[in-house]
């Protein structure tokens, strides 16, 4: 399964220094799962982390997609880090923190060659920066760090997002015209599968590919929100049976539902039937 077919609705953040929260990931229904090296990992267990998550990687995670966050460059660990996961066979990417600009990636890059590289999208400047982080060569999903980015924008917490839109739509876009995976940011309160699941439908509406996730009670609300309702797929199937049969008639529009049925209808439409068949893969 390629990574453009591949599901991501739910990307779950494990810290890599815990031995048993990583056993426990492969038996959740988390599209792909995020090793975390940084945030998670206490400065005096960085090294300690770095060597379970290898030896912890080597017994396999099924089919979840596996992103390894190191830590910075501008740390004492980051380069170890980024050497530790270049080469390593189920490893899938390196996500890399607080992306300012295509440098950030560029360093990260020539440690690990050929390793695909993800973008914590989570400052100011890398908000600025968007199209060209999104251009990079290297580069195959983005990230959004939405608390770190409410914290150097000194905005306030509310529940539209409001203050965050502007970055948001910016990395939607960049993501979007560059082909990569665009993923939301995380949503704090673990207990309130309310507020989850109105973020989750905003993100969806927006463009985002899936959300981040905090704990393993957020991971259903998140892959309902993104996965094509069985509404969408019946659309999508009659869409594509109309159109077909409009253009065996010589006619390039069809009607569906009573709303006009083009072909970038129909582009939308194979898309949500390919998302759908690449769901049902991953519960094999």
């Amino acid at each position: 399964m390629t990574h453009a077919a591949r599901p991501f609705r739910s990307v779950l953040y494990i810290p890599g220094s815990k031995e048993r929260a990583l056993e426990k990931a492969r038996e959740l229904a988390a599209d792909a799962i995020i090793f975390d090296l940084e945030d998670a990992v206490a400065p005096d267990e960085k090294e300690k982390a770095r060597a379970t998550l290898a030896m912890m990687l080597d017994a396999g995670f099924g089919r979840r997609f596996r992103i390894v966050r190191i830590n910075g460059l501008d740390t004492a660990w980051g380069a170890a880090d980024a050497a530790a996961f270049a080469s390593h066979a189920h490893a899938d990417a390196i996500l890399v923190p607080k992306v300012s600009d295509p440098a950030d990636l560029e360093a990260v890059a020539r440690i690990a060659p050929g390793k695909p590289l993800w973008a914590m999208m989570e400052t100011a400047r890398g908000m600025l920066n968007a199209a060209s982080i999104a251009a990079h060569p290297a580069l195959q999903g983005m990230v959004m760090g939405t608390n770190d980015l409410a914290r150097e924008l000194g905005s306030r917490f509310r529940a539209d997002r409001l203050p965050l839109q502007a970055g948001l739509g910016l990395c939607v876009l960049a993501a979007r015209a560059q082909g990569r995976i665009i993923i939301d940011g995380v949503f704090n309160a673990f207990r309130d599968d309310e507020g989850l699941r109105a973020e989750c439908e905003q993100g969806r509406d927006m463009g985002f590919d899936g959300k981040t996730l905090i704990h393993p009670l957020q991971l259903d609300v998140a892959n309902t929100a993104f996965a094509p309702s069985a509404a969408e797929v019946d659309l999508a199937r009659r869409q594509i049976a109309a159109f077909g049969q409009a253009l065996a008639q010589g006619q390039a529009v069809a009607v569906v539902d009573g709303k006009i049925v083009e072909n970038l209808h129909i582009v939308t439409a194979k898309a949500t039937l390919a998302k759908a068949e690449a769901i049902a893969a991953m519960a094999v």
